[in-house]
């Protein structure tokens, strides 16, 4: 179904992807789908922690350190195919996670990161502080930088990664 409604979600975006749509692509009744999801929203948000959860994941595997991690999130949401189309077709629907309230994935980001920052200073390697209050500074930092991918070129990413990179190396060091 998540597959489903990831196609859709490419092909369509977010305020268009029916469910209907979502079960014509997954094979499924759409009473199956409405067993699983009540509605259309909770359908996407489940489709966006799975998208979003598995590029922490990534980079957390990836990674080697927390400023590692954090940019190689941050650079693997810049080139995510999902969050570009989002951003294409309907950046109002990210606005609220922007502005008005910290979403789920955002949550999880602070989340991770702050284990990251936690297990960085037992090892001396990350100054002292909160770290849930280090991990949140360090999101909204980011933020930024992904939503403004599309007004970037290639070579001012790549610019602003290396500065986020140094910005929260900088931000970190004991």
């Amino acid at each position: 179904m998540l597959d489903a409604a990831r196609a859709t979600v490419l092909d369509f975006g977010v305020r268009r992807a029916t469910l209907t749509e979502v079960a014509r692509r997954a094979g499924i009744s759409r009473m199956t789908v409405y067993r699983r999801y009540s509605d259309a929203p909770e359908l996407m948000r489940a489709l966006m922690s799975r998208e979003f959860g598995a590029v922490l994941a990534e980079a957390q595997a990836d990674s080697d350190g927390v400023v590692a991690a954090v940019i190689g999130t941050v650079g693997r949401l810049m080139e995510h195919p999902l969050l570009a189309r989002l951003l294409e077709l309907e950046p109002e629907v990210m606005l609220p996670y922007l502005v008005d309230r910290v979403g789920e994935f955002q949550r999880g980001a602070r989340s991770a990161l702050a284990g990251w920052i936690e297990r960085a200073q037992a090892a001396g390697e990350v100054r002292r502080g909160d770290p849930q209050e280090l991990a949140a500074a360090i999101e909204l930092a980011c933020r930024g930088l992904v939503i403004a991918v599309r007004s970037l070129s290639a070579p001012q990413r790549a610019a602003g990664l290396r500065e986020l990179e140094r910005m929260i190396d900088a931000y970190l060091r004991p």
